[in-house]
């Protein structure tokens, strides 16, 4: 393990250097892309048959789909089909991964069904061995890297809480899994089904569910408040969400222009949007009808996620389809009469045949060894990592898409730039210790913030342009004043990000066409 303080990166040229990246999803592909370009030798693992990461049909529940529309979740220089409806399905996004993939030659590039067992840096030269395993036949291979790109995402590895008695509640025939587990409509069809959590995911999946199972109960330790797809059933929530306008109504660490004007002097102009904006969410939805209006204002939303209303899934609450148990979580797992049940924190006992848990992801990366995985976390668990992309200590690392972004696509692309020009030297970074500092500060406040809930230092939501400012920025390969000014009433379009890729090529003199191939 070497610390990465030097100001400059030494540059041993592209052509001869080999990177591994982990992980086959939104991020890994677009950086196998970049890194291509830029003339890298690259190979991309992930232990899933397919590429899409969260989107591969291997991890696809019923019902899901993009949270953003087609046009603000997609890459610069590859926009996603007409054809698609605005909000696409899970299964189109992963078709346009590979078409993504497939168009650039990222294909040749990709080990699918290989699991990365693990990751050790020679300390002398700072490169990685990466051991893995084919899935299928269980072969292992073990193989150098001049370097190690993580890019296995925020949404990780499904969480599953612990709930006392789960052997008996299973062995009475009940089945607790991850939405990401759960594929088939019929496995649903005629049973009790209980959906933990209340987020976008949760919402989906018991949507979907409701239309096949004898009972439908969502368990929700907190309700909360949910954007509408087209505000007063007239407005698309991207003009709302998505500009940079709305990440101004919202105090940054490092307010500036006239976001420090919103949430400063011109604070009752911010306050007086967000109520407006609450109101009308207030009167569009049933939620005070169905007893699920949320604690707090609206500016909640934006805590640690964003979570758009799921098309009926009010409406079937309404009806009795849907019965949300708000304020309440399952504390036990039973068997009851033959029967596997759940019994809740209010003391009732509810029939469970299956039990679908949205309950969050955990940010993993088992493949590294104990002494690095202590370097990359602070005490509490968050991921050190300068602009969410270099950690403090360890050379020759790079983790991309460990920033959660409402324009998941762009971040990565820019994050993918910023590696790129780091591992070429070009980066003019500021001395360790006040990237340290700079990380310590950034995480206190994500803390504060998201009220205890940061993701493991991941969450950067809603400052999601603001937070590809400061990646293209600093490598001074950003849109021109005049696009970023459109952004305010506009949502950002990722085609006009399209020229921070050439700048960044025509820089370092690279013929980003001829080298993609």
């Amino acid at each position: 393990m070497n610390e990465s303080g030097a100001s400059i990166r030494e540059s041993r040229g592209p052509g001869s250097k080999k990177v591994a990246i982990i992980g086959a999803g939104i991020s890994g592909l677009c950086t196998a892309k970049v890194l291509k370009q830029f003339g890298f030798d690259v190979v991309v693992y992930d232990r899933t048959p397919d590429v899409g990461g969260v989107w591969s049909e291997t991890r696809r529940y019923p019902g899901v789909m993009t949270q953003n529309n087609k046009g603000t979740y997609a890459f610069s220089d590859f926009p996603m089909p007409r054809s698609y409806p605005e909000w696409p399905s899970g299964a189109q996004v992963q078709s346009y991964l590979a078409g993504y993939a497939e168009h650039f030659g990222v294909d040749r590039h990709l080990k699918l069904g290989t699991e990365v067992t693990s990751a050790c840096q020679d300390e002398n030269t700072g490169r990685w061995s990466v051991s893995t395993r084919d899935i299928d036949t269980g072969e292992v291979e073990d193989r150098w890297y001049d370097d190690l790109v993580i890019a296995n995402g925020i949404f990780c590895d499904p969480f599953v809480p612990a709930y006392p008695g789960v052997d008996e509640f299973e062995n009475a025939g009940g089945r607790l899994c991850p939405a990401s587990d759960f594929h088939d409509l019929a496995d649903a069809a005629g049973k009790h089904v209980l959906v933990v959590g209340y987020g976008k995911s949760a919402c989906d999946v018991a949507e979907a569910l409701s239309e096949v199972t004898a009972t439908m109960t969502v368990v929700a330790r907190e309700v909360t408040w949910k954007m509408p797809r087209k505000l007063g059933n007239i407005l698309n929530y991207k003009y709302i969400l998505l500009t940079r306008l709305s990440e101004g109504l919202f105090e940054h660490i490092e307010q500036r222009g006239f976001a420090r004007f919103l949430t400063g002097p011109g604070k009752f102009l911010r306050n007086g949007m967000l109520g407006t904006i609450q109101q009308i969410v207030r009167r569009q939805l049933p939620l005070d009808r169905v007893g699920l209006l949320p604690e707090g204002p609206f500016e909640r939303l934006v805590r640690h996620a964003v979570s758009l209303v799921t098309e009926g899934f009010y409406d079937k609450v309404e009806s009795g389809m849907i019965e949300v148990r708000r304020g309440t979580v399952i504390t036990a797992l039973h068997e009851k009469d033959s029967r596997a049940v759940a019994e809740l924190s209010d003391g009732s006992i509810v029939s469970a045949d299956v039990i679908v848990c949205a309950t969050g992801y955990e940010q993993r990366v088992p493949f590294l060894d104990d002494e690095v995985q202590r370097s990359l976390l602070d005490e509490d668990g968050n991921f050190q990592l300068y602009r969410q992309i270099l950690p403090l200590d360890v050379s020759h690392l790079y983790f991309v898409g460990y920033g959660s972004s409402l324009f998941s696509p762009l971040a990565a692309e820019a994050a993918a730039l910023w590696t790129a020009n780091h591992m070429l030297g070009g980066a003019v970074l500021p001395p360790l210790e006040q990237r340290r500092e700079f990380v310590r500060a950034r995480l206190d406040w994500m803390v504060e913030r998201t009220e205890g809930k940061p993701a493991r230092g991941t969450n950067i939501i809603p400052f999601s342009l603001r937070h590809v400012d400061e990646i293209l920025d600093e490598i001074d390969a950003n849109v021109s004043p005049l696009i970023r000014f459109s952004q305010w009433i506009l949502p950002a379009r990722p085609s006009s990000y399209r020229r921070s890729t050439k700048a960044l090529l025509a820089r370092h003199g690279v013929d980003g066409v001829s080298s993609a191939r």
